[in-house]
């Protein structure tokens, strides 16, 4: 791992805590507040004692840091290259994060290097001008709660044009794409950014806009674990809510808790795993896949 989240956690919490050490004694219930609420609830244990008993030797008996200097956290050489790498990807590149101090860096990787073979072929055009430019805009308007103008294309081609208020961006690893989720009238509309023709900055926003509640459905499924079948089910329904029970050797129980409007996505995904994913229930779910295959059946006959 180039970031360890257990031990990067504990150097930035010790790190902070000599930080206040260098300027005044900290007291024992100074530390246990910082690592209450900077790290890990069992750090508690174990942060304030190591400080305590000298095990950790950065205190003198009055709380007062032994170090000459406040501590600083340097990035490794690294660290570095792998920072570099994520700044050439061109997703990344649309929240223009700073290069400072990478300038000189080779990168650790490079976009070319991943091939990806579980995503479709039409990505938003990321090196697009005005793709770029319009996904700013969104960006700008969700951070300054503006409201905004947008004429865009539908699925289907026809324009349409409405005044709305910006919640947040979403992102499909699955389609790589990034849409749009606004309140319009009242209503959640989503925009897919590559299909905005035209947007501008209205008046500042009162109050931040809240999407509609959505309506939550569950999908119950068995799964048998052939060709990594349970890892890749891990890893296609991570962002859902989810529970999963082994039935026993091979078989696993899985329960799925997803929004209304993402059904489509979650059949689409339950059938990329074939006979080895089997829905139980609801019997909605059951006969969507039905028609579903049914179709596919009729397409290719």
């Amino acid at each position: 791992m180039v970031f360890s989240e257990i031990y990067g956690t504990y150097f930035q919490v010790v790190a902070e805590i000599l930080e206040l050490a260098s300027r005044e004694p900290v007291s024992e219930k100074k530390v246990r507040e910082i690592v209450e609420e900077k790290a890990f609830a069992e750090s508690i244990l174990t942060i304030p004692a190591a400080l305590k008993d000298g095990r950790w030797p950065f205190l003198d008996g009055t709380g007062k840091s032994l170090l000459k200097h406040a501590p600083s956290m340097p990035m490794t050489m690294l660290e570095k290259r792998w920072l570099k790498s994520l700044t050439l990807d061109s997703r990344i590149a649309l929240f223009r994060p700073s290069q400072a101090g990478l300038e000189d860096v080779e990168p650790l990787f490079t976009p070319d290097m991943f091939v990806y073979f579980d995503r479709y072929a039409d990505s938003d055009p990321y090196g697009d001008w005005r793709y770029v430019e319009h996904f700013r805009m969104v960006l700008t308007a969700l951070k300054e709660r503006r409201k905004l103008w947008v004429r865009f294309r539908m699925r289907k081609g026809k324009e349409c044009r409405m005044v709305c208020v910006p919640c947040k961006l979403e992102y499909s690893p699955k389609d790589d794409k990034f849409r749009l989720l606004a309140v319009a009238g009242g209503r959640k509309v989503t925009i897919n950014v590559a299909r905005i023709l035209e947007c501008r900055f209205l008046a500042e926003c009162e109050t931040g806009a809240r999407l509609p509640a959505c309506e939550k459905r569950e999908v119950e499924m068995v799964l048998t674990d052939e060709r990594n079948a349970l890892e890749r089910a891990m890893l296609h329904f991570s962002h859902f809510e989810k529970v999963t029970e082994r039935l026993g050797e091979g078989r696993y129980h899985f329960l799925i808790r997803y929004d209304g409007e993402d059904e489509t996505e979650v059949l689409i995904r339950v059938l990329s795993f074939g006979p080895r994913l089997r829905v139980v229930a609801p019997e909605a779910f059951v006969d969507k896949i039905r028609e579903r295959l049914e179709r596919q059946k009729r397409l290719q006959g």
